[in-house]
């Protein structure tokens, strides 16, 4: 389908300036002021909107195979178009594991026949993800974007150091999901005031930073390329700028209800319970001033949808894992960006142009580029309500929140994979 679209400040070379954009044929045709195009092609007129590159989310969970019950293809990839997404990575806690080539084509399977956007699947580092055994690696790289065993840490030092060897050898990401498992304790929120006040059992700190520190030594000792996932506490971001500081090939992302919310915000639902969990005022700003100075480069949802029932046994016996993919830009948006904390251009790199350039993936509005981009309408106004998701998963901590910011229009491929 060919289109022009009027009226949005289109994102270009790190600004945003007046144009329209054409497309034809999938990709970007022209880009300029007052274009007229032929008869019969269709122009949408988005006055006062931004129109930038469309996000991608290096960690999400699509439940597909295996867990269709808490998401589907279809539907999380729906979310993902309502949130302004046209790329995800799909994380690998599926049934079968995509450890090897057989078990990971179930799973392209589903891509196929049910995602909206693009779908790039990652790869197990181990087999089942138990860190027993590592996964065939060789035979899956060719058609995943990164390694991970997310969700649990590869406890073994050996086992990661094996892993990240072959990885480097094979020109691929590590993704960790760094947690230390003897130090968990039967946790489940951060070891903080709320937990001691209510009587939970928290997860300290270390949990994370620790094997954060083993697994940069290990990128530094192998060459490998480290991506941390989902950084929830300030001495993680220490030691990721410091590693970063001695040449060391490593990216981080944090998600966005670490940068605005803490363990004062907690309620007992199991709307509040992820992992990690929100941590203290003093890890949230330090993570403000990580993804300010460039340490964390990257901002993602860690969707993580499931069914009612697993999210409603409160603090202590809910599920781990919230969804975001519908309600991520427009938090950070309302709460960062219009308070003057983080530039929009800023908040575009993190969530588009930075993924991209880390895991090799398509990003940017320039003339004869596929047409994978969003619009937003920075002057909407709008209630986060869980039953209006298009995902299946209902649990976020931001329902009834207030927010700036809506997107109108999701382009992925020249095709129109959301128009609101």
């Amino acid at each position: 389908m060919d289109f022009v679209i009027k009226g949005c400040r289109v994102y270009n070379g790190g600004a945003f300036s007046a144009a329209d954009v054409f497309v034809r044929g999938g990709s970007v045709f022209r880009i300029g002021r007052d274009i007229v195009p032929g008869s019969g092609v269709p122009v949408f007129e988005f006055n006062n909107c931004f129109l930038f590159p469309g996000l991608i989310d290096v960690h999400v969970h699509l439940r597909e195979p295996g867990f269709s019950y808490k998401e589907t293809m279809e539907s999380g990839t729906l979310a993902a178009a309502r949130g302004g997404f046209t790329t995800v990575c799909a994380m690998p806690n599926l049934n079968p594991v995509p450890d090897s080539l057989e078990h990971l084509n179930a799973e392209l399977e589903a891509i196929r026949r049910g995602a909206l956007i693009r779908v790039l699947p990652y790869g197990a580092i181990t087999r089942g993800e138990r860190g027993q055994e590592l996964a065939d690696l060789e035979a899956l790289a060719p058609y995943c974007c990164a390694f991970s065993d997310d969700g649990r840490g590869v406890q073994s030092e050996d086992m990661m150091r094996a892993a990240m060897q072959l990885a480097a050898k094979l020109g691929k990401i590590i993704a960790a999901h760094c947690e230390v498992d003897s130090l968990l304790n039967g946790g489940y929120i951060h070891d903080g005031r709320y937990a001691r006040g209510h009587g939970h059992r928290g997860i300290c700190s270390e949990s994370e930073w620790h094997e954060v520190e083993r697994n940069c030594r290990l990128a530094e000792e192998t060459g490998c390329k480290l991506h941390i996932c989902h950084v929830s506490t300030k001495e993680s971001v220490d030691i990721i700028r410091s590693a970063r500081a001695r040449g060391a090939d490593v990216t981080a992302e944090t998600a966005p209800h670490y940068l605005l919310l803490t363990e004062d915000d907690l309620q007992e639902d199991g709307r509040f319970k992820m992992n990690p969990p929100e941590r203290t005022a003093a890890d949230r700003e330090a993570l403000i001033a990580g993804v300010l100075d460039g340490t964390i480069g990257m901002i993602a949802t860690d969707h993580a949808p499931h069914s009612a029932e697993e999210k409603s046994c409160g603090l202590s016996r809910s599920a781990m894992g919230i969804v975001g993919l519908e309600t991520a830009f427009a938090s950070l948006y309302t709460r960062l960006v219009l308070a003057g904390v983080l530039p929009l251009e800023r908040l575009v790199e993190l969530m588009s142009l930075s993924p991209a350039a880390r895991f090799g993936l398509r990003s940017g509005i320039r003339e004869g580029a596929d047409a994978d981009f969003t619009v937003f309408d920075p002057g909407a106004r709008w209630t986060v309500d869980p039953d209006d998701f298009a995902t299946l998963g209902r649990a976020t901590p931001f329902a009834g929140w207030e927010l700036n910011g809506k997107f109108l229009m999701t382009v992925c491929g020249g095709k129109i994979v959301w128009k609101g």
